[in-house]
Formats: C-alpha cells, structure tokens, sequence
C-alpha cells in the first residue's frame, strides 16, 4: 500500500517538525523525510491530535524548509533487526552498524518500543553477579535481574568503572552464556575511543554488544538509543537464554534529550524544566530488567547517572531512585584522596543484597560481615569529622581504633586496581583482616561461631 506525501509542515521547531492535514497519524508511526536536496531523513511521531502530527527527526532539521519538504507515513513503528551475530559489534543509537562490518539480517524485525515486564511475571531475583569490586560485591551487592543505578558526578571515573564493571562481571558456578550490552549517550570522541578500545584490548567486545550515541550526534537519538540496547538485551535473554547485563551511561544526557524535545513541544515543564512525564519515562527504561517465570534468560540493569553540582536532590537522581532497587554513590572526596573506585558505601544501597548472598550463594559470614564494615567505618568517619575539631590526643584510645579502621578501610578496602578482579572470597576475607583492627567485644553484627572460624584476631 502506498501511502501518501504531505508538504503541509507549519512549523520547524529544533528536532521537531509540525504537520497539519494528516487524518489518522499513529504514535510512535515511522516516517520518511525527503528535504529538498533530494537528501532521506526518518522521524517518528510523537503526537497527533486533530490532523496535526508532531514529528521527532533523527537527525539534524538543517536544510529542511515548510514549503518543499516532504514527509511520508509509513503506517509502522520503529523496528531494527537482531540477531547474536550482534556480538562483538558497535552500533549508532538507532542499530546502524560504525564498526565497519556488515549490517544485522534476521527474518523478523523487533519493536524498540518495548514493555515493562509484567509484575505477576516476575521471578524473584536470587542469584549473585561477582563484578570483581569488594565495595559492590561485599556491601552493596549486584542481583541477577536488579536494576542497580550508579550516581556519578561530573569529572568522576564512572566510565572506567563502567567499563571494570563490563570486563569483570560474571556468574560464578555457572556456565551458561553471559553478555554485556553496553550503551553511552551524549559521549564525547574521545570517550567512544576509550570504551571500544577497552573492550577491544582485554577481550571483553566478544561477549559485548555496544551502542554509542556521541555529544555530535543528534539529541533525538540518544531517546532511541536505551530502548534499542534494551530491545537487543531481551531478544538475546528471553529467545536465546542468555545472561545479560546491561550498562546505559550516560542517563543524565539522555534526561536533557528528553527536556529539549518537551521545551521544543512548548509543554508545561516541571521540576528544574524536565517534563513531568520523566518519571513514567525512566520507569519504560528501568522496568523491563529482571527475570520472567519460565524463561532461562534475565537482564540486569547498571544505569550510569551524573549528578549536576554532586546534588542527589536533583530530579534525575531522585526519581531514578525511587524505581530502582538501590544505588552505588560515588564521591568526589575519596577521588580526592586518589582512591579508586572512589565508591561511598555509607549513602549506597542494595535493596535486593539479601536475596543474593549467604549460604550457597556467597558465604554464611556475607551479611554480618556487610554489617560490621558499615557500622565500623560509620563510626570512624564521625570520629575523623570530630578529631578535625579537638583534635586526635583528645580521643580515647578505642575512638582511636575506629579512626585508623575508617582510614585502613578507604585504602585497602574501597581503594583497588582498575584491573583487580576480586574474588567474593577475598573481599569477605579482606574484611574480616581489616576487622581485627578492632577489639573482639565490639564484633555483635558477626555470630560468634563465625567469629572462631574466620577472625583474625591472635589467640591468647
């Protein structure tokens, strides 16, 4: 069926194109764009209402006009080819092929339009994911099918983490197929060089699927871009039974993509000019991670997030934590410090950590472990703020043992190599190491028969 052009275009308004006289335009329909150069650009709409039709362009709007443009609906919605052979690719935000290689064929196509996982359809999720860092994996631990946040700051090393993270995370016991898909949004050259280099380097491109979207490219494809990534992460979890992890970075970039297409819509903005949709619009992003009953396959979700001026009152952090399950928190005082990851493990959470260690996962010691670390660096740290007023000779000398602890913890627990991969195992072991800094009585978040088989307090 052929269907018709229209030169009916009333507005040009940054990304967006505003045509009158279109009877039964879809949401989310696909169009194609002919500027008058002869030149195809596609769209997709946004809205329709009353014969008006609202068009987001991906790409630029340069040399398009409201006279000479065409713009023809194509009765379909965005839709991008998939298959395995994706991995070991890189890809635009729309699922063009930069990497040189051939283009993905399959026999059907998927919407990236995808669904929040029903909530009856849900399986709990149980099982631990080892990232190799002692602060994730030993007091904020990584559930398959959790949606996991990282609240970064600008100038903050998220990127290495991220691509750590990517090298290093894997389901211990197991051998069934584990894959990362990895998106940026909004980065830099420089940046995309880094990434693929580095998975490239270590090996990690083969088991990888990545999606980059650069700061040039247009505002609108960093949109399409997570649920493209996301698309790509359930075909292969839930049709070809794999394990996927998927890290989206940057989704403050992708937020601000979001304000630019409300602002051009002349919508009435909400907190600090972002829509008052963008709850509803992360919770699309963020709730199709987990784990489906009778399905084999899961996807767990890492959103990278910067934080403008470090405030986690901003709205992208504040409600991307209210749907997710958790947050690692990075800070800009441990970077100081030159410690890496400069995680802060007293303002992270792990809302699932319970699910996914102890007897059988991790370790029985797991939890109390978690426990004692976080109690003890919580008091070491009050006690560095109150020494910096009266000084370290007027603490006691128990106070004083909390205030080494906080500092021996900083540099041998939170601080490790960008290519140290942590086993489980010596995390919890390194914790108990840095424990008997402390004295033996205070230990009443680890049971006493764990106490005798891995303290490591000397013997009378």
């Amino acid at each position: 069926m052929i269907t018709p052009s229209y030169k009916s275009i009333s507005q040009i308004s940054g990304p967006l194109l505003f045509v009158e006289g279109v009877p039964n335009a879809a949401y989310n329909e696909i169009v194609e764009i002919t500027t008058p150069d002869g030149e195809s650009r596609s769209g997709q709409v946004l809205e329709s209402r009353n014969g008006l039709a609202i068009v987001q362009v991906f790409g630029s709007t340069s040399g398009l006009d409201n006279n000479r443009t065409k713009v023809r609906f194509t009765g379909s919605i965005a839709r991008i080819s998939i298959s395995d052979e994706m991995l070991g690719r890189v890809f635009n935000g729309l699922g063009a092929p930069i990497d040189s290689g051939p283009a993905i064929l399959s026999k059907e196509k998927f919407e990236i339009v995808g669904n929040a996982i029903n909530p009856y359809s849900r399986e709990e999720p149980s099982e631990f994911i080892q990232t190799g860092i002692s602060t994730i994996d030993g007091m904020n631990t990584l559930v398959r099918g959790q949606k996991l946040p990282i609240f970064s700051g600008s100038g903050l090393p998220h990127n290495q983490l991220a691509a750590q993270i990517a090298r290093q995370a894997k389901v211990r016991g197991t051998d069934e197929n584990f894959a990362v898909i990895f998106g940026a949004m909004g980065i830099t050259s420089e940046e995309a060089n880094y990434f693929i280099n580095e998975f490239r380097s270590t090996g990690a491109i083969s088991r990888s699927v990545m999606f980059l979207n650069l700061s040039s490219d247009p505002s609108m494809e960093r949109i399409i871009l997570p649920r493209t990534a996301l698309t790509t992460a359930e075909y292969l979890a839930y049709e070809k039974n794999m394990h996927i992890l998927v890290i989206l970075s940057d989704m403050t970039n992708y937020c601000e993509a979001l304000r630019e297409v409300s602002s051009a819509r002349e919508e009435v903005p909400g907190r600090r000019g972002f829509p008052g949709y963008m709850y509803t619009d992360l919770s699309t992003i963020y709730e199709r991670a987990g784990k489906i009953k009778g399905r084999s396959g899961s996807i767990t979700q890492i959103p990278i997030l910067t934080m403008p001026g470090d405030d986690l009152t901003n709205p992208i952090p504040d409600l991307t934590g209210y749907i997710t399950e958790g947050q690692i928190v990075m800070s800009r005082d441990l970077q100081r410090s030159g410690i890496y990851p400069p995680i802060n493990v007293l303002p992270s959470l792990s809302r699932l950590m319970n699910q996914g260690i102890g007897k059988g996962r991790t370790r029985d010691d797991h939890r109390g472990v978690a426990d004692q670390l976080y109690s003890a660096y919580a008091n070491g740290k009050d006690l560095r703020s109150l020494s910096a007023i009266v000084g370290e000779e007027a603490l006691g000398a128990a106070d004083r043992q909390y205030l080494r602890f906080a500092d021996a913890f900083e540099e041998r627990y939170v601080k490790q190599g960008y290519n140290e991969d942590r086993t489980i195992e010596h995390t919890l072991d390194l914790g108990w190491e840095l424990m008997s800094m402390l004295p033996e009585g205070d230990m009443k978040r680890v049971k006493k028969d764990q106490i005798e088989r891995y303290g490591k307090w000397k013997k009378e």
